[in-house]
C-alpha cells in the first residue's frame, strides 16, 4: 500500500511547517510512500496540503487525496477538490460521527500515521492510539 495519513490539531503553529515536511519528504524518498490522505478541517490539513502540493513538482509520482466526511455544501475551501475521497458508507454515519469515522477510514488505509498531538486528552491522541493498536508506524511532530 505505502499510504500515509495525517491527524492533528485544527489550531497549530507554523514552527511544525519544517518538521511536517521533512517527515513527508523522507516518507516519500526512503519508504517509497506514493499516497497521502488527509482531512479539510483546520489548519494541520491545510498545511500537509499546502506541503504535499509543493512536493508534487518535486516528486511527480505522489497522489494526495483530501477525505472528505461529508459532503460539502457552498463555498469549497479548497481550490483542487478533484483530488478528493468520499468513504463509502460515510453518508449513513450520523453528522456527528463523520470526521471520527473518516479518520478511521484514513488510518484503516495507510501504513504510516504523521500526527500532531499537543495533549492526551484530545481527539487527535485518540487517533494515535487507534492507529497504534492497528500497527501503523507513528511519527509523531
Amino acid at each position: 500500500m505505502n499510504a500515509c495519513a495525517f491527524i492533528g490539531h485544527r489550531n497549530i503553529n507554523n514552527e511544525i511547517k519544517e518538521n511536517l515536511s521533512k517527515a513527508i519528504e523522507d516518507l516519500i524518498r526512503e519508504k517509497k510512500v506514493e499516497n497521502f490522505y488527509f482531512g479539510n478541517h483546520g489548519a494541520f490539513d491545510f498545511m500537509v496540503r499546502d506541503i504535499l502540493k509543493e512536493l508534487r513538482s518535486k516528486y511527480p509520482q505522489i497522489r494526495y487525496n483530501i477525505v472528505l466526511a461529508y459532503i460539502p455544501a457552498g463555498k469549497y475551501e479548497y481550490e483542487d477538490y478533484i483530488n478528493t475521497i468520499y468513504p463509502d458508507g460515510l453518508e449513513k454515519v450520523p453528522l456527528r460521527f463523520a470526521i471520527i469515522e473518516r479518520n478511521k477510514w484514513m488510518i484503516n488505509n495507510c501504513d504510516y500515521l504523521i500526527c500532531y498531538v499537543k495533549n492526551t486528552f484530545s481527539n487527535a491522541s485518540k487517533f494515535k492510539e487507534f492507529a497504534e493498536k492497528k500497527g501503523k508506524i507513528i511519527i509523531e511532530l
